[in-house]
């Protein structure tokens, strides 16, 4: 079966940017091992030339340039048409579209499998950018289309699935997203008190609670330190975190990193003793899937995708993003219980197994490739 999965894929695929570049470079390297399957992979990126192509580890990944003007522009109107004239050449059995791909293969005359990896009109409310209100009601209007037009959706949570509720008409698949199988081999040597974050800095991500929790633990003698890796896209939120660094005195206590390529993000996995993520909104973050897959207890929000990935009490907690007295609590519960902390470890690692581990999203995921196609 020729197989082109429509998305973002990275130039350099051990460098990706971002959670959507990951899955894509994760689950084309996990599918090609099929020998049924023809991978091929369609992205932008190629600069002012034609298309390109390169073969990447059993697939074809093919570039086409980049066209001028905004997400949204591209993806319901001269990007939408650049793809489908190159999908239609390109001649394939079946399409499987990430993102905002989903909106430029809408309609087109082809099995299709569509993973919605996050809502976009959401996430606009909470960029920081200028009217959040029109610009979220603009992508709204075309997202739900778009989702009622797909045959095939995959729902990489069971919050996506009650997103959906009302809105799909084909049949909606559960599958997690896979990450890395290197993230199951890292060696474990915590460093007792690190907290390591991974996420974007921005109102989203709530990097300000997280801060506030840590200046509450050192306040109360807890030697902690906060390791904060992602790149910072909202300049002005983030001068407010560093404002707060300062004004709390957590310099040499909390550190931005900034963006960290995997080799570096397994590195503070390795020696961290919690992951922490306290977004406001989330489908199913990939850097809670590979702390767990590294056996690191992980203490996030209690609300949207995240509670469907952390059994509270199980294999970490789940705190209110809004209270850091609460997020507080339960970073030194964790730190302070030695055996609570390695047990939890133990149940990520197994839960990671048992559900983001490439090969078994693999298997699910060309199980649907089969019955889109029949």
């Amino acid at each position: 079966m020729k197989v082109v999965i429509a998305t973002f894929f990275p130039e350099r695929p051990e460098a990706p940017r971002g959670g959507v570049e990951a899955v894509s470079v994760n689950l084309v390297r996990a599918l090609s091992t099929f020998p049924d399957l023809d991978i091929h992979v369609v992205t932008h990126g190629s600069g002012k030339g034609g298309a390109t192509r390169v073969e990447w580890e059993g697939a074809t990944v093919h570039r086409l340039p980049t066209l001028k003007g905004s997400m949204l522009g591209n993806a319901v109107g001269a990007g939408r048409h650049q793809l489908s004239d190159y999908l239609m050449a390109l001649g394939p059995d079946l399409v499987h579209a990430h993102d905002t791909y989903g909106l430029m293969v809408q309609g087109l005359p082809i099995p299709r499998v569509f993973t919605i990896h996050g809502f976009i009109y959401g996430d606009t409310l909470l960029s920081g950018k200028k009217f959040p209100r029109l610009r979220s009601r603009l992508w709204k209007f075309y997202e739900l289309r778009s989702w009622a037009d797909q045959p095939h959706i995959i729902s990489i949570s069971p919050y996506v699935r009650e997103r959906l509720g009302g809105v799909a008409t084909g049949t909606i698949h559960d599958i997690d997203n896979p990450i890395s199988e290197s993230f199951f081999r890292i060696e474990r040597n915590e460093r007792k008190g690190v907290i390591f974050s991974a996420a974007v800095i921005n109102p989203r991500k709530n990097t300000l609670g997280l801060v506030d929790s840590i200046a509450l633990l050192l306040e109360e003698g807890v030697d902690v330190q906060l390791r904060l890796a992602g790149p910072e896209v909202d300049p002005r939120y983030a001068d407010l975190v560093r404002k707060r660094i300062r004004e709390k005195d957590l310099e040499g206590k909390v550190h931005l990193l900034g963006r960290l390529d995997v080799d570096r993000v397994k590195e503070e996995l390795s020696v961290a003793s919690v992951f922490a993520l306290v977004s406001l909104e989330e489908n199913s973050p990939m850097g809670i899937e590979e702390s767990m897959a590294a056996g690191v207890p992980v203490v996030t929000s209690n609300r949207c995708g995240m509670p469907y990935m952390v059994r509270h009490g199980v294999s970490g907690f789940l705190v209110d993003p809004h209270r850091p007295v609460e997020i507080a609590g339960k970073l030194r519960h964790l730190l302070e219980d030695d055996p609570l902390r390695a047990s939890m470890g133990r149940k990520s690692t197994e839960i990671a197994l048992d559900r983001f581990h490439p090969a078994v999203v693999a298997s699910h995921t060309r199980e649907v490739y089969f019955e889109a196609v029949e």
